[in-house]
């Protein structure tokens, strides 16, 4: 089985809901698709885990699916959202400097994209 992390980095609404779809789309198919929620992505998190919020119905799918594998500590705690993404039980990955590393997941197989 082919394997697929996606690192998301930027913080727009528009452009994460491509990676919650994608993510998605990815693990039905048996890709085994993951989310790294990176960079400016961080401070999405507690707005979709609102149930107001058009993407809450997406991220609620990928987090039952087990899809988001964490949240970059540097950029959250920069940007204040880490206590949000604790409290939403996600993991603040901190490998690389407090980031997220790519190359742990190449080292497991995985295929990394960006968006």
């Amino acid at each position: 089985m082919k394997k697929i992390v996606i690192f998301a980095f930027k913080g727009d609404p528009m452009c994460f809901i491509h990676v919650l779809l994608n993510a998605l789309d990815l693990h039905g198919r048996g890709y085994g698709g993951k989310i790294v929620i990176e960079g400016e992505a961080v401070k999405l998190v507690p707005d979709i885990a609102g149930k107001g919020h058009p993407l809450h119905g997406l991220y609620t799918e990928a987090r039952k699916a087990d899809l988001i594998d964490g949240v970059c500590y540097a950029c959250s705690k920069k940007l204040g959202t880490a206590d949000a993404a604790a409290g939403e039980g996600l993991t603040l990955m901190k490998t690389m400097s407090g980031h997220a590393s790519m190359a742990d997941y190449i080292k497991d197989g995985y295929e990394v994209v960006s968006m």
